[in-house]
């Protein structure tokens, strides 16, 4: 194989790349990480996951004058003992954060090296496991031209193998359509809660109704756009025949270095387009090469940008 070979041998990795997607000594440094919601859901203060919604939990709140029909399970006997009246006990009642994962499977992710799909399914698992230990429940979708495979939301440690035995069961298939999948799923997933959409946000189709569909649903939009460092700066030189991953579609073309600077302009202006399209609709935005270990993206930059904390 010669140097061109070699520079060119990055489609179709991700079959190569075994193993387990998380690690037991990883988990371990993210246990006490958790999500972060930046937006009000379902009556939650910003950035808690607390409502002051009164009902039955572990955190006592005040008391209020016992009304005929109240639950007398409720009533404070100790302040009746002492002021001779009926009072209620108010709690803060504990709700659900829901953490919505969707992971781009087409064949566009299956890239590079490190695999760019790989790599998402690994983000995926942590944030997954982040998700279940600290009792939110999360829901994953992986996509393609469509939504193809659902995790349906679950809350609890106890999930984890089944979450990780879904990941571990995505293969990558189709072309891609962010839009088509995005609004099946928030069709599907009515409750409102943190989206994280993870993909490389290369569709021919755009990204823009993917973000609006769960923006409109008052969603706390999260992108994180992952790509190979081989996209970021090719290694090619000379002719070359490319070939679409996602159709086939063969194209001859002479790499020159005023090509390869239209190329790396060409894919910039698509990365600053994502993240000003992203901002100005109150969404977040975080793009990360494969090259960066995924440990240093989850445990630096996802709580750098808030993500996590």
């Amino acid at each position: 194989m010669n140097d061109t070979d070699e520079q060119l041998d990055q489609t179709e990795t991700f079959a190569e790349e075994g193993g387990s997607l998380i690690d037991q000594s990883f988990l371990s440094k993210i246990g006490k990480l958790d999500l972060v919601s930046r937006k009000i859901l379902q009556g939650k203060i910003k950035g808690e996951k607390r409502s002051k919604k009164r009902g039955q939990s572990v955190e006592f709140a005040d008391h209020r004058l016992y009304t005929p029909g109240d639950d007398l399970r409720f009533l404070d006997w100790n302040i009746y003992a002492r002021l001779d009246k009926l009072m209620i006990k108010l709690f803060l009642e504990e709700e659900d954060l829901r953490v919505y994962l969707l992971v781009d499977s087409s064949k566009s992710m299956d890239y590079g090296r490190p695999n760019k799909l790989r790599y998402a399914l690994k983000v995926a698992a942590a944030l997954g496991y982040i998700g279940l230990v600290n009792n939110n429940r999360v829901g994953i979708g992986t996509f393609s031209t469509q939504l193809d495979r659902v995790f349906r939301p679950e809350r609890g440690r106890r999930n984890l193998p089944k979450m990780i035995k879904f990941l571990e069961e995505t293969v990558p298939e189709g072309r891609t359509d962010l839009g088509r999948a995005c609004k099946r799923f928030a069709q599907e997933h009515r409750a409102k809660g943190v989206v994280i959409l993870i993909s490389d946000f290369l569709d021919r189709h755009g990204y823009e109704d993917a973000v609006r569909f769960f923006v409109a649903r008052k969603m706390d939009v999260f992108c994180l756009q992952i790509l190979a460092p081989q996209e970021l700066d090719p290694p090619l030189t000379g002719d070359l025949k490319l070939v679409d991953s996602e159709d086939g579609q063969e194209t001859e073309i002479t790499i020159s270095g005023p090509l390869l600077e239209r190329y790396k302009a060409n894919l910039a202006a698509l990365m600053g387009g994502l993240r000003e399209f992203c901002h100005k609709r109150g969404a977040r935005y975080l793009s990360s090469s494969t090259a960066l270990p995924f440990e240093r993206l989850v445990l630096d930059q996802l709580r750098l940008h808030g993500v996590l904390r």
